[in-house]
């Protein structure tokens, strides 16, 4: 039985949350703040396998605990639950390292089965007769493994977010082309309204912090002046 956290300080929309996933036959445990959430994940006996974190939280918001969560090294599937709508704070989101993102009002369906999906990911990644044949792009000394959501340089291994890894799939795909800011806006993550396009660099910043010997110097992932960016995977040929 999968364990659920539900990190939401709105009493009436967690005992709905609550209800309802009981009521799907996970076990639910509801929070109210960012501090706690974290006081809880932090300890691994918790066995939670998948968050429902609110943004508008008292004291530290979701991004804050979202962003310690990662940096801490806890991968733990999350989805992100918020009313605001605009692109910057989807990205912001997923920049944070969240694995999912649903505004409110929601439709229960939905988010129920944004659940189920993070949990089968977490199921593949575990279990080695359930994991579909390897996604792995390899590059010099360096790996991509897109189902494992891992980075390998050398002997070192760099665990990627869902964000970031399907941004360097979507580079990868490209490869040898100038791809834009605005479309990659729009292919990985969907947002077609007026979106700073600039909010991308972020993620092309960490991309390079994996990626290159040298981020000031890049070699893989070229800065296309005006345009966007561009993925050559064997530099100097």
């Amino acid at each position: 039985m999968s364990r659920v956290l539900v990190v939401e300080d709105e009493q009436h929309l967690a005992d709905g949350l609550r209800f309802n996933l009981e009521a799907e036959g996970y076990t639910v445990q509801v929070v109210e703040s960012g501090e706690a959430a974290l006081e809880l994940l932090s300890d691994s006996a918790a066995g939670f396998d998948v968050v429902v974190l609110d943004v508008m939280l008292p004291g530290k918001d979701g991004f804050t605990v979202m962003s310690e969560l990662r940096g801490a090294g806890q991968f733990i599937p999350t989805l992100m639950l918020t009313a605001r709508s605009h692109p910057e704070d989807v990205l912001k989101g997923f920049a944070a390292g969240a694995d999912d993102y649903l505004t409110k009002p929601f439709e229960l369906s939905i988010l129920i089965a944004r659940i189920g999906g993070l949990l089968r990911r977490r199921d593949w990644l575990k279990s080695p007769v359930k994991t579909p044949p390897k996604d792995v792009f390899v590059f010099g000394e360096k790996s991509v493994d897109f189902n494992a959501l891992e980075l390998r340089v050398r002997e070192q291994v760099f665990p990627l977010t869902l964000m970031e890894a399907n941004l360097l799939r979507y580079l990868i795909e490209h490869e040898g082309q100038p791809v834009s800011r605005k479309k990659m806006l729009e292919e990985v993550w969907g947002l077609h309204e007026d979106t700073d396009t600039r909010a991308i660099d972020n993620f092309i910043v960490r991309l390079r912090r994996y990626l290159e010997d040298d981020p000031a110097r890049p070699r893989h992932v070229l800065t296309v002046r005006g345009v966007g960016y561009r993925f050559v995977a064997k530099p100097g040929m």
